[in-house]
């Protein structure tokens, strides 16, 4: 088109824009009015990204003498800048946004998936409340070997102002049952603790430390979730590096919403928190 003036109205923005419709047309059909428009903002946030990519790199290796010989002076005083980008530097560029862009949207849309997972829970021992975010894992099936009872991890920290002093910060080094051993009389939870035998990855046979609760409540998509039989199992370590959840929900703690009771002949119906 630079080589015939005649064809320079193809350049406004409603040519342009209309062509861009053809092209989605062209290669994704058109099955609604929404599905089309989200395709197009698609289309040109991909485009807008690469472009201006392209743009970034090609400037960020750009030395001073290199930008001011691109700079034009026009008849009238004005400035302009003149931009020459290799071919071979925006094919490689393109692709490496491309790709940036790519790793990045994927990277959020995994994490946007697993917030589904996440939920609050609270739980009460004694009197004693404790709020953390937990994840649901369906993975897990540790329960008590003898009473088949599901167990919930959290992190020992969470509860560290009401546990024995001597069990700070050695319940990840020290066996479960040595520090049982090592208890006295004065610890008012005694009758709660638990011993819970577990297998880790590559590891042999180990007991956990658990706390039989009071209540346990788990806010999750909006909803109140009570599980009656439930232990607290204690990690003496960090259970995400990055700090998103203090606990490992059981998968069994999040079957059944809890219910209220509405007039007589009404059905029961699930409590939604809000």
């Amino acid at each position: 088109m630079m080589f015939v003036p005649e064809l320079t109205f193809l350049y406004t923005f409603l040519i342009k824009f209309t062509l861009s419709l053809f092209m989605i047309w062209t290669a994704f059909g058109f099955h609604s009015l929404q599905a089309f428009a989200r395709t197009i903002g698609t289309f040109y946030v991909v485009n807008f990204v690469a472009a201006g990519g392209i743009l970034g790199v090609h400037y960020l290796l750009q030395s001073s003498a290199d930008l001011f010989n691109g700079i034009l002076f026009t008849t009238t005083g004005g400035v302009s800048f003149e931009l020459q980008v290799g071919f071979w530097f925006m094919f490689i560029t393109f692709f490496a946004v491309l790709l940036i862009f790519k790793g990045v949207q994927s990277s959020k849309r995994k994490t946007e998936q697993m917030s589904v997972y996440f939920g609050d829970i609270i739980v009460e021992i004694g009197g004693v409340e404790v709020t953390c975010t937990g994840l649901v894992d369906t993975g897990n099936q540790l329960t008590d070997p003898l009473t088949r009872t599901p167990v919930t991890v959290m992190e020992a920290s969470l509860w560290e102002n009401y546990l024995p002093p001597s069990w700070k910060g050695r319940i990840s080094e020290v066996s479960a049952d040595t520090l049982i051993m090592e208890l006295d009389e004065e610890f008012i939870w005694q009758d709660r603790l638990r011993l819970i035998p577990y297998r880790g990855i590559n590891k042999g046979t180990s007991f956990m430390l658990a706390l039989k609760p009071d209540s346990v409540k788990v806010m999750m998509n909006g909803t109140c979730y009570t599980p009656k039989r439930t232990l607290i199992g204690l990690d003496g370590g960090k259970l995400s590096s990055e700090g998103k959840y203090q606990a490992i929900i059981h998968p069994e703690y999040v079957q059944e919403p809890a219910v209220v009771k509405t007039t007589a002949g009404q059905t029961e119906k699930p409590l939604n928190v809000v």
